[in-house]
């Protein structure tokens, strides 16, 4: 059990370290609508049920969901898009705005908002209509100002960054919002974000783009491979693509073998003017074309048939030698590595919808994640909270098998009813069991929610005492101080460097411990109440916001020497400094480590070297010396 909270308190202080990380999202914004109806009879005309509508409920759908669950989850996301001047555009707008998602989206007169309107009776879709797609494209001028808006969007971010890298979010549902000059200038523009994420139904049209991150479903992974076989480059081969794509498992082959991928039914690949369709014979111009919007149902619901002999849809078959241990997931951690080369992206998660997710990166095991099955009404969306807690966790430094776990975390608390799904910061939490102070307060808190829970504390009557620092080996001497500053009132806020801040102050060889780890076992300490992070060198910032009531700082020196005693004092603060343990500071500590490493290694250099050159003079075992 003490493992256990101490991993779900490792993975609370990544949800804190992401607190308002920028995040631009651009791409295919809609509207969704729910309209919740009641049948007691059938009609006259047709064996067609009559509804009684009960309830309606409009909610951000596609990258403004996206957007809505980076905001929700503690980032600071902004939102670029065309969004049609229309009722559903007007709710839309409405959604945003009360999601606390910066809207710069793009007004666009004779384009309609992509909306989905669902009908339920009780828990159970009857009906989808959708409006709005692929051919109500942008004009020239609504190029043009999305472009802009691009531009004015990212150095709006970078302006409130502090420092921070910024993060660009693409969903891309092939429903207009992406031209081909927005995706040359989101390829042009990659280093201006230090994480990407990428969320598209055709991931071939973003090669060039290199994202840290991207997500395809199991169908959409299938699809890049074919079109990688057949399709990326043939036009200046004069190749066409061949048939289907196939899974042949030869019948000694200990699990799936080679998975050997042409061009998918449907038209898959790009293909050669004038150059027939591998399936149907006829000319390019007249074969359907390439997948465009959302995947088709088929394409959604790639599985194993029951006997598990064969796979459907977008073409992809396993012969019947394969047997029942086949499954979607064995098959996409057995692509990751291709997936990864086809996209230029260090992180591939193929999500398998009720069956959880595979990830894999550059280095280490692939990981696999559960999800537990639950009505399809409820998990609209569950991808967008997906992707924006994987992006949050990626551009916070999380480790990959760390991200891929919050991300499937925030995706599974999400579905517990019907609706678009949203996970908010304090549910993510809470379902890591977070601990929380006597006023059922964090002990893990953002920078920006510290000076409404100080003065939440002071309306209480209780005193404020802050510090700050690397704490990167937590030792004795730590422990002792924080003991007794936390003496000094009646809670104790303790401010903690981020990593790029101690890099700066104790050069590039530290911290030895990354950010969540110190401010996990800080957490951790009965003396310290809260704990904030800040990228800063200096803590100004926040002391102008908490106004301690005593500062403390460590060390043996007068508090007239503190650099921030005259803010303090300023703010009516006073401040004390408390003395540290002898040889108990964490450079000492640093030091001991290398001198008996390079001990160490002395005493085997010598050894060895005693080993491979034996002293001459001594005698052999049996001439003169006991065997």
């Amino acid at each position: 059990m003490a493992g256990a909270a101490a991993e779900e308190r490792r993975l609370a202080t990544v949800v804190a370290s992401w607190q308002q990380r920028p995040v631009l999202v651009v791409g295919d914004a809609m509207l969704d609508e729910w309209r919740f109806a009641e049948s007691e009879r059938l009609c006259r005309e047709a064996p067609a049920p009559v509804l009684t509508l009960r309830r309606r409920i409009s909610a951000a759908g596609g990258a403004a969901n996206t957007a809505v669950n980076v905001a929700a989850l503690g980032g600071r996301a902004a939102l670029v898009a065309p969004v049609g001047a229309d009722v559903a555009g007007d709710e839309l707008h409405d959604c945003l705005d009360r999601a606390a998602v910066w809207d710069r989206t793009v007004s666009q007169s004779g384009r309609p908002t992509p909306v989905k309107r669902r009908m339920l009776a009780g828990n159970q879709i009857l009906l989808r209509e959708d409006s709005g797609g692929p051919e109500d494209g942008l004009d020239a001028d609504g190029v043009a100002r999305l472009l802009t808006a691009l531009h004015c969007a990212t150095e709006e971010l970078r302006a409130v960054a502090a420092g921070q890298p910024l993060t660009l979010v693409v969903c891309d549902y092939g429903l207009g919002a992406l031209p081909s000059a927005v995706r040359a200038w989101l390829i042009a523009n990659r280093d201006r974000y230090g994480t990407v994420a990428l969320d598209a139904h055709d991931l071939a049209d973003w090669r060039g783009l290199n994202p840290t991150v991207v997500t395809p479903s199991f169908a959409e992974a299938t699809r890049l491979l074919a079109r990688a076989a057949a399709g990326f480059a043939h036009a200046e081969r004069g190749a066409v693509p061949s048939g289907d794509v196939h899974l042949n498992h030869p019948a000694a082959a200990d699990g799936p073998s080679e998975l050997m991928v042409g061009a998918a039914p449907g038209g898959s690949g790009e293909r050669v003017p004038g150059s027939p369709h591998p399936t149907s014979g006829t000319p390019a111009a007249e074969a359907p074309a390439g997948p465009t919007g959302e995947p088709v149902p088929g394409e959604e619901r790639v599985a194993l048939t029951g006997d598990g002999l064969s796979v459907t849809g977008t073409g992809v078959t396993v012969s019947a030698a394969a047997g029942a241990g086949v499954d979607r997931a064995v098959l996409a951690e057995s692509r990751l590595p291709e997936l990864r080369e086809h996209t230029g992206a260090d992180v591939v998660a193929v999500t398998l919808d009720t069956e959880g997710a595979v990830v894999g990166g550059a280095e280490g095991e692939p990981r696999r994640s559960h999800s537990t099955p639950v009505p399809a009404s409820h998990a609209v969306g569950a991808g967008d909270a997906y992707l924006a807690a994987m992006t949050l966790a990626l551009a916070a430094d999380a480790g990959l098998p760390t991200a891929a776990q919050l991300a499937q975390l925030a995706a599974t608390i999400t579905v517990a009813d019907t609706g678009t799904c949203v996970c908010r910061r304090q549910d993510l939490l809470a379902a890591l069991g977070t601990g929380a102070d006597e006023g059922g307060h964090p002990a893990l808190v953002g920078a920006d929610e510290m000076a409404a829970l100080v003065d939440e504390h002071r309306q209480a009557g209780r005193s404020v005492v802050f510090t700050n620092g690397c704490f990167d080996v937590l030792h004795p001497g730590h422990v002792r101080y924080l003991t007794q500053a936390r003496a000094l009132g009646d809670l104790l806020i303790v401010a903690v460097n981020s990593d790029g801040s101690v890099r700066r102050l104790k050069g590039p060889d530290r911290p030895v411990n990354p950010v969540e780890d110190r401010i996990a076992l800080l957490a951790a300490l009965a003396c310290v109440d809260h704990v904030v992070v800040f990228e800063e060198d200096s803590p100004a910032r926040l002391i102008e916001a908490v106004r301690p009531d005593v500062y403390v700082k460590g060390g043996d020196y007068p508090p007239e020497m503190v650099p921030e005693a005259p803010l303090v004092r300023r703010l009516g603060g006073q401040v004390r400094t408390l003395g540290y343990v002898p040889d108990r500071s964490t450079s000492a500590i640093i030091d001991r480590i290398r001198a008996q490493s390079h001990s160490m290694s002395e005493r085997t250099e010598r050894s060895e070297g005693r080993e491979a050159m034996p002293d001459s003079h001594s005698p052999a075992v049996g001439e003169g010396r006991p065997a």
